[in-house]
């Protein structure tokens, strides 16, 4: 960051604030999870953040981290409950329904480890 440069408006002396260029990619789900929690929930880090130009640098941080914890954990959790291809194919609606719980198992523990903390 450079020094800090003043401008004149009327009797005022006002900072020129302005940020940085940076290539801004899309965040994903999580990211953007996070970004809402941080803005209702930490503001004071948010404005942090957001001031030092690190917001985004964080947020895909945490998008990356999730998707690799998401990545990790389904196949541990697929073989808990049993999940094989034989079961996908001899009864998809039993497949699908325990798919579907051990990602929400998945999501809950990165929610609550990542997202809200």
């Amino acid at each position: 960051m450079s020094e800090l440069q003043y401008r004149t408006s009327g009797d005022y002396l006002i900072p020129d604030l302005s940020l940085s260029e940076t290539t801004e990619m899309p965040l994903g789900k999580y990211g953007r999870m996070r970004k809402t929690y941080l803005k209702e929930h930490r503001p004071v880090l948010f404005s942090n953040l957001l001031l030092t130009e690190q917001l985004y640098p964080h947020l895909r941080e945490i998008e990356r981290e999730a998707q690799n914890r998401l990545e990790t954990m389904m196949p541990r959790l697929m073989q808990a409950a049993g999940i094989t291809e034989i079961m996908k194919a001899e009864n998809p609606m039993q497949w699908v329904g325990l798919m579907n719980n051990c990602k929400a198992q998945a999501e809950e523990t990165i929610l609550s480890e990542l997202i809200y903390s």
